[in-house]
């Protein structure tokens, strides 16, 4: 039945070899495997308990969910063509619901990175080294996303109270408290950027033309010294926001009140950082417990 579902793909559908390859292998060692547990099974008697625990034996060898998925696939469309073609009678495969695939955790920097970062001695005292610290701190301090960041204006800072006014997705605006570092930081760059930029914009951020920082200006100036102290392949303004999340949940704030700060509108969405604390400690545990 192998040989034949691989023809149909081969010569009507015109697979590539490299997946009729993955095809064959993958269902041909679902095939050993029914053959070899008792009971003496076919095509025709395989059934979904048979699927569901060699999904669980593959899982228990360490494959990981998308592979598994990826076989499960494979699995379903053999009896699809099986089914239509007359040569089983039932189509175990296409109840089946594959193993959930957990979403890749979020990027983010230690905080003894970001300290060494943010260290004055880091930096030059060039418009775009001001820029460019300035950037960052609003970033790590307030978690916000970069185009809500290059989207600020002068007036949506509010030095009185603490904090800035920014515009997010579907327009929504929210308020984002912010410290005493980052207060000193942002009079330090606008008295830096009034002196020497002839303004073309209310925009709070400047390139050295007055114009407000495109998104790539501010991507390429976040990466470029996010580099000085990471070798992570990721360092982009997200990870910034990223790295805000999980230290304010490392130093016990409420899920309730990140996901606010963030923006989102889930707070399932924050969740995600519980599962980066929750690794973060497991890697600490594994490294100091002399049993771990």
């Amino acid at each position: 039945m192998i040989k034949e579902f691989l023809d149909y793909l081969q010569f009507e559908r015109n697979y590539s070899p490299q997946t009729l390859e993955s095809y064959g292998r993958d269902l041909e060692e679902f095939e050993q495997y029914f053959k070899n547990l008792e009971g003496h099974l076919s095509w025709d008697t395989v059934d979904e308990d048979v699927i569901r625990d060699w999904m669980s034996s593959m899982m228990d060898r360490g494959n990981t969910a998308r592979s598994v998925n990826r076989r499960l696939s494979a699995l379903r469309s053999l009896f699809r063509f099986a089914i239509s073609h007359g040569l089983v009678e039932k189509d175990p495969a296409h109840l089946i619901t594959g193993p959930k695939v957990d979403k890749p955790l979020p990027y983010f920097l230690r905080e003894k990175d970001m300290d060494r970062l943010l260290d004055p001695q880091m930096w030059t005292d060039s418009y775009i080294d001001v820029l460019a610290r300035t950037l960052i701190i609003t970033f790590y301090e307030t978690g916000v996303r970069l185009s809500e960041l290059t989207g600020l204006d002068d007036d949506d800072v509010n030095f009185v109270n603490s904090n800035i006014k920014v515009t997010g997705k579907r327009n929504k605006q929210r308020i984002i408290p912010f410290g005493k570092e980052l207060a000193d930081t942002l009079h330090c760059y606008m008295e830096r950027r009034d002196k020497e930029i002839t303004r073309l914009t209310d925009g709070l951020f400047l390139n050295r033309k007055g114009r407000r920082v495109s998104n790539q200006q501010v991507r390429k100036l976040v990466e470029d010294n996010l580099a000085k102290v990471t070798t992570m392949k990721k360092r982009s303004p997200h990870v910034l926001r990223h790295t805000f999340a999980t230290a304010m949940l490392n130093h016990n704030a409420e899920l309730e009140s990140v996901s606010r700060l963030l923006g989102h509108a889930s707070i399932a969405t924050t969740e995600i950082y519980t599962h980066t604390t929750f690794e973060q400690l497991k890697r600490e545990y594994q490294s100091a417990h002399p049993r771990a």
